[in-house]
């Protein structure tokens, strides 16, 4: 079993900068990982992936203001969001899924967001 507990959401004013880290409790070094993000009576919907190569991807954003980044040694993706607008208030998720073999998906609890005017 993976755990996965994110952390560094908050408050931020708009245009302000967070960085969310998503800490697993095990090696997921096979595993490729997602930001995901849920605002209320909305869909979640995915942010940014990074591959088990480290290779990122943002499928629904071409603003460029987020990046994500993993550091397989110590068990942990970040997702670097600058230039934030209210439109990004959600809480966001991070997911692990293995790349190989039966599938295995693990959810973090999330970390509240807020941008603020």
């Amino acid at each position: 079993q993976v755990q996965l507990v994110e952390s560094g959401g908050g408050l931020v004013q708009s245009g302000g900068s967070l960085r969310l880290s998503c800490a697993a409790s095990g090696s997921i070094r096979d595993f490729s990982v997602g930001w995901y993000r849920q605002a209320p009576g909305k869909q979640r919907d995915v942010v940014a992936t990074i591959t088990s190569g480290g290779s990122p991807a943002y499928p629904n954003s071409g603003e460029g203001r987020f990046t994500v980044s993993r550091d397989n040694a110590k068990n942990m993706v970040f997702l670097q969001m600058n230039s934030l607008k209210p439109e990004d208030t959600a809480v966001y998720y991070c997911k692990a899924e293995r790349i190989w073999g039966p599938r295995l998906v693990y959810w973090g609890q999330g970390t509240q967001v807020t941008v603020s005017s």
